[in-house]
This record gives structure tokens, sequence and C-alpha cells, in this order.
């Protein structure tokens, strides 16, 4: 017998009883990033491989190992998004959007990158991003991170550590990596050979390394905000400074370093110690010079984006719960005639209470309670010859000790509607 095909490696299913977690979240962070102005944007999943390589860098681990790239017909190459970003501010220039005028925009969606697939980690990852442009002071930083702060107190998350650093601009992170290249070369036999090679491609990357056996090496290199010049130094200073007043713990990490060469001046990071290696739930920074490198004109950038898995991950792993999404009936049709009848009293439902969750079943009786057992409805509305012949609905409880009733079908849209005024917040466990 052939052997089931299965998913590809690295890429995961979203199964029924899992999705009601991924709605309360989506439903969360769409409610949260409406409230502070921003507008949601939708972007291809496919772009041109070049718009990568200019943004994210071509010397980066994403570029140079992990994007799916590959020729189309016209042999013009191109890439599934390893990120969102560059994609954001693509359309942001082609489409004039930050032409005068200051922009606020989200997105979501699937990403890829072929990476060695572990928790918390996937090729195909879901991720929301967030991102403003046209303002280039630390104000739309402080809101950006306030804005994620608020989302984890929604989604009853607590216990991420918020990292922060400054990466200063272009020019003052050349004159920092003469003096870490030249720090680096003298302790080079120390260095692992991922390192050795990231020494002549990307240095500052080597700061970001988890071998701990560079751990002591690593904490002795000069440090990047030593470089700073007066503006970056006061950039910085103003962002925490509101941090501090808004009351949003942090952690000053001078290693903080990103993993996409466009970061400039902010750069920051939630962690957790929850998920084991992938402790990053989200993250993020300012990118300044992205448009000129994209052949616009210079428009200040700033976003962060967090992995959906990863969130959801920390929720579980906290014991949290999802709200139900409102009562949930189902029809139980017994008989050929009562398909009829309920089909017809499940639409009047429909119109009646659009709010409502109903659905139809067929099948034997025993079936049809199995089925509404495993929905997780709260009611049961029977309709059998019986119940055809007298023209009423008898309605059996599910999920709570009370006695079934038995009502006209008149009365139905009155004690449906009574019953949704009176729903508790069901909660399940994540």
């Amino acid at each position: 017998m052939t052997k089931p095909l299965q998913a590809v490696r690295g890429m995961h299913d979203v199964l029924p009883e899992q999705t009601p977690y991924w709605q309360q979240l989506e439903a969360e962070v769409r409610q949260l990033v409406r409230a502070y102005g921003y507008a949601e944007i939708r972007l291809p999943i496919v772009e041109s491989t070049t718009l990568f390589k200019r943004s994210i860098g071509a010397a980066t681990d994403i570029v140079e190992k992990e994007m799916y790239t590959f020729a189309d017909r016209n042999e013009d190459s191109l890439t599934l998004r390893p990120e969102g970003t560059a994609g954001c501010l693509r359309a942001v220039l082609q489409h004039g959007l930050a032409h005068n005028q200051v922009q606020r925009l989200w997105y979501q969606g699937p990403m890829f990158r072929h990476e060695r697939p572990q928790q918390g980690r996937y090729r195909q990852f879901q991720q929301i991003g967030v991102e403003a442009y046209g303002l280039p002071g630390p104000a739309i930083d402080a809101e950006l991170i306030l804005l994620s702060a608020r989302l984890w107190e929604r989604l009853g998350i607590q216990g991420l550590t918020l990292q922060l650093n400054t990466l200063g601009t272009p020019a003052e992170r050349v004159r920092y990596r003469e003096q870490l290249v030249a720090y680096l070369i003298q302790h080079v036999g120390q260095l692992d050979a991922d390192s050795q090679r990231r020494l002549q491609t990307n240095p500052l990357r080597i700061l970001d390394s988890k071998n701990p056996a560079l751990a002591k090496l690593i904490a002795a290199a000069p440090v990047l905000t030593d470089y700073l010049a007066a503006d970056s130094q006061a950039h910085f200073a103003q962002l925490r400074a509101m941090l501090d007043a808004a009351g949003v713990a942090y952690v000053i990490n001078p290693r903080l370093v990103r993993g996409l060469d466009y970061y400039t001046r902010t750069v920051f990071e939630w962690t957790t110690d929850l998920l084991g290696a992938q402790g990053t739930v989200c993250a993020g920074g300012r990118y300044d010079g992205l448009a000129r490198q994209l052949g616009g004109r210079d428009i200040p950038g700033i976003g962060f984006a967090l992995g959906a898995e990863r969130v959801l991950a920390v929720q579980a792993a906290l014991g949290k719960k999802t709200r139900s999404s409102g009562l949930h009936a189902c029809v139980l049709m017994l008989g050929t005639e009562a398909e009829i009848a309920g089909l017809v009293l499940s639409e009047q439902l429909h119109t009646a209470l659009p709010q409502l969750r109903l659905q139809t079943l067929v099948g034997s009786v025993k079936s049809q309670f199995r089925q509404a057992d495993r929905s997780g409805a709260s009611l049961a509305l029977i309709l059998g010859s019986d119940e055809l012949v007298a023209g009423t609905v008898t309605i059996k409880y599910l999920r709570q000790d009370r006695a079934q009733v038995t009502i006209t079908q008149d009365q139905l849209a009155d004690f449906m509607r009574d019953a949704l005024s009176h729903d508790a917040n069901d909660t399940r466990a994540i």
C-alpha cells in the first residue's frame, strides 16, 4: 500500500482544533494596531531576488543559505519572501505611499527560510509585521515598543525581557567595524569556522554568536556605543527616557546586532527563556537607509515583526487559555423530512442571529450526537418525527447538567437570542 504523502519538512498544518488560538492572536493584533492608527497592507509572497540581496545583505545567512530562490519561465530570479520589511518598503516606494506623508502599516502572512526545523523554528512560519515611515525621531521607536508591550498585556503574556541597543549610523558602524576586526584578528585562532567566515563578510554578526566557547572573547570586544556621534547618542538617550517614563523595563544589550544588514540606530528584541534556543519572540528596529538601497529617496523607517508560532508557544508554556468565539449549537436532523425542515430552520436562525455558531448534522442518531459532542457545541437542537408533527424543537444541553426542554419553532429565535446574551465566556487551555 502506498504511504500517504506528508507535508514538506519544516512546513506544518494548523489543524481545526488549533485555529481558534491563531484567530484570537490575529484578532487581538488587528484590534490593537487599528487603535494605534496602523492600516493593513497585503503583500506578494514572491518577490524579485534582488530585493532581498539589496535589503537584507548578500553576506547574511538568510541570503547565503536560507532563501527559497528559483528561476521562473522567463529566467527571472524570484524568491519566496524570508521576511516582510523589504517587501513592505518596496510597495511603499512603488506606490508613492510615503511621498510627503507619514505611513503606519501592518501585515501578516507566511515567510519562508530553509533552516533546520526545531521547536519554534519552521521553514514556513507566520509573521505579523508593523512598520512606520516618515518619522525620524525616537518617539516612533518608543510607540512601536509600547505597542508590542501592550500586545503582551492583552494576550496575558508575562515574563518577556525587552533587550535594547543602538547600532548608530552606517558611517559610525564603519569606524567601529575597523576596530572590531582588528580586535578579532588578534584572536582569530579562537574563532569557530562560522565566525572566521563572518570575519571577512559580516563581522558584527560574530557578536551575536550563540557558541558558548566565544562568550568571553565577545564580552571583551570593543563596544559599538563608544563610537557613536552625539546625534545617535541623543536619539538613544531620548528613547530610553520615553520608555522609563512609560514604565517599560528593558535591558541594554550592547551585543544585540540583529541578523539583517539594513538596521540603523534602534534595535530591540522581546525574548523568553521558555522556548529553549529559540528565545526571540518579537524583534525589530530602525532602518533609515533602506529606502535609498532600494532605489528610492531617503525615508526614515522603523518596524518590528513577531512570529505567531512562537507567541502561541509562549502562551501554551504559560498555560494561557483562549476564549470561545460565542455560543455554538448543532441542529440534529433525524430523518429525511427532518433534514429539509432542519435546513430551513437553521437558515432562519442564521438570518435572525448572524453571531450564532450553528451547524447542521446528518447521519444516525448516535453519529449525530457524537459529532455534536466532538464539535464542542453547547446545545443540540433536535428535530425528529415527533417534533415535526408538533412544530417544536427539543433542546439538549451538552455541557451543562440541565434537563432538556421542548419549545415551539416560533420560540426558537428568542430562546437562542437569550442564550447568546447569557453565554459565559468559556475558556479552553491552549
